[in-house]
């Protein structure tokens, strides 16, 4: 389970931090948590992912080792734009450390 300012990658909108953890309800009333996840790159992009039983692949950030490898790598230019946007997120952050 993700918590509160983690930053993760999710299959829909790349990276972006876990805002919150909120109870939504169903039309019967039954309530459910869900991840708020913003996208980190364009604040307007939001998502509500459900904690239990996701479809949607949420994963942690790949290691500044496998994304500088990554950015290496001839493969790179085939990446899908988030998954460059990950390598290069975690690349700028791991310099700041």
């Amino acid at each position: 389970m993700f918590q509160k300012k983690d930053v993760i990658y999710s299959e829909t909108i790349g990276v972006c931090i876990v805002e919150d953890i909120v109870k939504l309800a169903d039309s019967r009333k039954d309530t459910y948590s869900y991840y708020l996840l913003r996208s980190a790159f364009d604040q307007t992009k939001k998502a509500y992912i459900p904690v239990e039983n996701h479809t949607v692949k949420l994963r942690t950030l790949i290691s500044a080792e496998e994304a500088q490898a990554l950015k290496n790598s001839e493969e790179f230019d085939r990446c899908s734009q988030t998954i460059k946007d990950e390598a290069q997120y975690v690349l700028q952050n791991q310099a700041g450390k």
